[in-house]
């Protein structure tokens, strides 16, 4: 296996199994022709054609809109056509997420095909002159990855709340890292990627974080989220990432971007050009 095996993984789709969505003459999203045609079933939300599915026009605001289609998804997780509930609001949105036309819920992103915004965050320490990495393993009960070796630090970014309050929130409930420390976190851009799953599609935007720790600090989860951390040299780090299927695929990316900016992967990788525009795709299908 390869680093830019790991990129590949996570840009493999293919649009001829989608349909776009279109809110407001934007193309915010796409659907799996199987969920469009259940979309049929709500003609006053959803006006669903062979090429297209566009959002009423007559539901002309924020509220009406996330209302509407709000009772749409619901009925859905009811009928299991949506597998879960999961409680946050993601914006939808044909540019960044402070533009939302609309919001839904956090489980129904995928089957919507919406550009969903994440915070990762390398946590590190100077050990003399080697730099050792943090890294979670998710609980084996998580519905998503379970068991997987995970950033320090990752989540959602919801809508409705800054970049700093939730990167402060996702800090403390993941690692216990306390505010202050969290406030030292320097952002370090942002890897993209797109990819089919089963639930649809995944053009998806992640803000990444590095924080130097102090050689004293041991991180917890505080909401259970994570099973065990490891502090590992950068090096192990690597090799975990390129030659295992241990790590989360889309925490792969943010781990080679800190390895990139960090000299780890120098310019004398074979695929090192690749590696550093696959990590920075135009994912704007949407």
């Amino acid at each position: 296996m390869s680093f830019l095996d790991r990129i590949d993984t996570c840009n493999r789709y293919d649009l001829n199994h989608f349909v776009p969505f279109c809110v407001n003459g934007l193309r915010v999203g796409w659907f799996k022709h199987a969920f469009a045609e259940h979309l049929a079933n709500w003609p006053r939300v959803f006006q669903v054609g062979p090429t297209v599915v566009k959002l009423n026009p007559e539901l002309d605001s924020f509220s009406q809109r996330t209302e509407a289609v709000r009772d749409v998804i619901q009925e859905l997780v009811r009928a299991g056509v949506i597998a879960r509930h999961h409680g946050e609001l993601y914006p939808v949105t044909a540019t960044t997420r402070q533009k939302a036309l609309l919001v839904i819920d956090r489980s129904a992103a995928p089957y919507f095909g919406i550009r969903a915004f994440g915070q990762h965050l390398n946590g590190f320490v100077r050990d003399g002159e080697e730099l050792k990495m943090w890294v979670g393993r998710r609980v084996s009960t998580k519905w998503n990855a379970p068991s997987k070796l995970d950033n320090m630090v990752a989540g959602g970014l919801p809508h409705g709340i800054g970049l700093a309050q939730n990167l402060e929130k996702e800090c403390w409930e993941e690692a216990a890292i306390p505010a202050e420390l969290a406030a030292r976190a320097l952002p370090a851009g942002a890897v993209t990627y797109c990819v089919e799953t089963e639930q649809g599609l995944k053009p998806d935007v992640i803000l990444c974080y590095d924080l130097e720790l102090p050689h004293d600090f041991v991180p917890s989860s505080t909401d259970g989220s994570v099973e065990n951390f490891y502090l590992w040299p950068v090096q192990k780090v690597a090799e975990v990432v390129r030659d295992t299927e241990e790590v989360k695929a889309n925490c792969n990316l943010v781990m080679i971007d800190f390895m990139i900016r960090r000299g780890f992967i120098t310019p004398s990788e074979d695929d090192y050009l690749e590696l550093t525009l696959g990590l920075r795709k135009d994912n704007r299908v949407v």
